[in-house]
């Protein structure tokens, strides 16, 4: 049979567009369809423009900590007017760029939304239809409202980057990483912020230790955290939006922020109908080469809701390629991926949970919190934290867990070593690096507990 394309992408995120671009280097004929902006949610509606509000949420502090070391420092007020149209015009760009690179990759594009009519073919909402060899579905996922009498009335992540202006205050529901970053930038904006989590501790599967101390730092900072606290209902009121809880809390907000999940975005593509499986959650079967139950059909990133990271996605993608048309079947390997949670202080995570790990085997735990050198200089009582899990029988390091500014940066080179299998003894053996706050990372010779 002779087909159109030798691959058909659906979906113009980061996964599909590396996939699509590396497909192509290897001589296939490879089509890509996007209804939305090219760059996907990381791109556009998530972790850079998230990124760029996590720096500029962070200068109030550092203004407050310049005076401390000396300097004359007059803050004349944030302009999120100015800010706005920077960061979508930088958006702009990006978008510009990503188009740029499927077009130099001889990769045909179609602004269109697509859809499956069999497990070859490809239809699009323009009226064309394209046949295709493989086809890899790329298409994400997107922010899901709540079960929750008046959810209509908040608004969603996708919808944080558009304010015609910052609100007075604001209601977070939700303490997932979503709900926390943006707690911790609104906060930082001059916003004046209330989250509500109805779980015992924020940023539930994380290491307790650290979301325990980014929850003290939360709330520090000047964030109204009320845990074991579940909405019962928004309602629109002259003063904004009025807020019920289960306890009894009634409370009104300029505005209401659901981040309260997201959700693969499989509906309406006509999967089901031609046999490929979907899980509980709308989720994309795959196996371990990202194919799904139709052989023709692969899938890759948030719309398989595996590890639902934009690096995870591209990797899941150049594997694909690797399988499908270099000829080595290439797994995706999804263990002890680093990662960081851009919360005010960050996190940055890999390996188990201190409580993952001592479900598993005995373990030592190596840790220390402590006021950082510029930090305690400035007067600030902020804390970090840096913790290695150990296991007693390898001594290898089976976590690392930082929160700390930077704890991004540092995290992916901790990652390169845990990675490796690197031990206790041999984070032991590495020099300090002095002053800085990762030397304790290799300086902390007795464990504070075992487990």
């Amino acid at each position: 049979m002779t087909f159109d394309y030798d691959l058909f992408v659906i979906g113009g995120g980061s996964g599909g567009v590396r996939a699509a671009r590396v497909a192509a280097e290897t001589g296939a004929s490879v089509a890509l369809a996007e209804e939305d902006r090219y760059g996907g949610t990381c791109v556009i509606r998530g972790c850079v423009p998230k990124k760029l509000m996590v720096y500029a949420s962070g200068y109030p502090t550092e203004m407050e900590d310049a005076r401390a070391f000396g300097w004359t420092v007059h803050a004349g007020g944030f302009d999120w007017d100015a800010f706005r149209g920077k960061l979508h015009a930088e958006l702009d760009r990006l978008e510009g760029v990503y188009r740029g690179l499927l077009a130099n990759s001889r990769v045909a594009t179609y602004d269109a939304r697509a859809t499956l009519k069999d497990a070859h073919t490809v239809a699009l909402s323009s009226g064309a239809e394209f046949t295709a060899k493989h086809i890899l579905i790329a298409t994400g996922g997107y922010p899901m409202r709540p079960d929750l009498p008046g959810a209509e009335h908040g608004i969603v992540s996708d919808d944080i980057f558009h304010f015609d202006m910052l609100p007075k205050s604001i209601l977070i529901i939700g303490g997932g990483y979503i709900a926390c970053e943006f707690a911790c930038i609104l906060n930082g904006l001059g916003v004046q912020v209330t989250q509500y989590y109805r779980g015992a501790q924020i940023l539930r599967g994380f290491d307790d230790e650290a979301r325990g101390l980014i929850a003290e730092e939360m709330i520090g900072a000047g964030v109204d955290l009320k845990l074991g606290s579940t909405v019962r209902e928004v309602t629109p009121d002259d003063a904004g939006y009025r807020v019920k809880t289960t306890t009894g809390i009634e409370k009104v907000f300029d505005q209401v922020f659901l981040a309260t999940g997201r959700k693969p975005k499989t509906e309406g593509l006509g999967l089901e109908e031609i046999g490929v499986e979907l899980g509980r959650n709308g989720e994309i079967v795959v196996n371990e080469y990202s194919q799904t139950a139709v052989p023709s059909i692969y899938a890759i990133g948030d719309v398989t809701d595996r590890v639902n990271l934009t690096p995870v996605a591209i990797r899941e993608g150049m594997a694909f390629v690797e399988t499908v048309f270099k000829g080595n079947p290439t797994p995706v390997d999804h263990e002890l991926i680093p990662s960081a949670i851009f919360t005010q202080p960050e996190l940055g995570t890999v390996g188990m949970s201190e409580e993952e790990a001592r479900e598993k085997e005995p373990v030592e735990i190596y840790c220390t919190s402590f006021k950082p050198m510029q930090q305690a200089f400035a007067g600030r009582a902020n804390r970090v934290l840096m913790k290695l899990v150990v296991s007693k029988e390898s001594r290898r390091v089976l976590g690392c867990h930082i929160v700390a500014p930077q704890a991004g940066e540092l995290i992916q080179m901790a990652g390169i070593a845990v990675k490796m299998g690197a031990t206790k003894e041999e984070f032991d053996r590495t020099c300090a690096v002095h002053p800085t706050m990762s030397e304790e990372l290799v300086t902390m010779k007795t464990p504070v507990r075992s487990a």
